[in-house]
């Protein structure tokens, strides 16, 4: 008895060491397409994952972060949101309509002709993987907005798949308002903080200069070719970059919140009214 009584006291005085608290495991061992193997994802698609995201972008100059922003973004937002609304994500298409910007060093610019049969088969790729839905994340507005929009209508009606744009920054604006008070900008203070809640080494805030940017002219004013600036503001006096890392972050949580709950209500509407 008091060799039991001992060995309690003895057990009572060992430190109980907390075991990490594990989180449920993913369907599969990673949402990226370029990383999973060809048989899991014969398994995972379209069995038990039949959405997909899409990121695409351009490189072209975005004030003092990174050239490629127009892909980091939507690729991060993706990569974020995957599990969330249970979707694949494919592999960026990093090359896009740039446009007024083509002639800053590092750009690129592919034209319509080249963009539009490429990334149809791209579609058509993802419809023959057997997703049902693809959601294509958009990064570069201008001209490529109105051509995905337009390949995603010949696409869903040629081979039955559902396909919804998405252009974040656009579609975020109100969140733009409510984080920083103000409107954005192309590399304003919106798309600036989005990359810098991505990765702050991609941000160069010791090479900012109020005179790097240019408020984006009403419609019928004027146009400039190649673009003056590489920052352009939305409204005059709104939107310059600031470097706030808290406010980035914020930013960045209800960003990609509001983009998961727009896919999340538009699959749910699709699947509604058995389209």
């Amino acid at each position: 008895m008091k060799l039991l009584q001992l060995f309690i006291s003895v057990f009572l005085l060992i430190p109980v060491v907390a075991q990490p608290v594990r989180q449920s495991e993913d369907i599969v061992s990673t949402r990226e397409m370029e990383r999973i193997n060809w048989m899991e994802f014969k398994e995972a698609v379209p069995a038990k994952i039949n959405t997909v995201l899409l990121p695409t972008g351009t490189m072209e100059p975005h004030g003092v972060v990174n050239n490629g922003a127009d892909n980091t973004a939507p690729f991060a937002l993706a990569k974020h949101i995957a599990k969330r609304v249970n979707a694949m994500v494919a592999p960026t298409l990093p090359y896009g309509i740039t446009g007024s910007m083509e002639a800053y060093p590092g750009a690129f610019q592919i034209t319509e002709e080249a963009y539009r049969p490429f990334v149809k088969n791209i579609l058509e790729g993802l419809a023959k993987n057997q997703f049902r839905n693809i959601i294509i994340v958009n990064g570069h507005g201008g001209g490529q907005t109105a051509v995905l929009q337009s390949i995603a209508a010949e696409v869903s009606k040629e081979k039955k798949v559902r396909i919804l744009v998405i252009n974040w920054w656009s579609y975020c604006s109100d969140i733009t308002k409510e984080v920083f008070g103000e409107d954005g900008g192309h590399a304003g203070w919106n798309e600036t903080a989005f990359i810098q809640a991505i990765d702050k080494t991609l941000v160069h805030p010791e090479k900012y200069k109020e005179e790097m940017t240019t408020a984006n002219p009403a419609p019928g004013t004027w146009a400039a070719y190649p673009s003056p600036s590489s920052i352009g503001l939305y409204q005059p006096g709104q939107g310059y970059p600031k470097f706030d890392q808290k406010k980035a972050d914020e930013y960045f949580a209800k960003v990609t919140d509001k983009v998961a709950k727009l896919i999340q209500e538009i699959i749910r509407k699709w699947d509604l009214a058995g389209l």
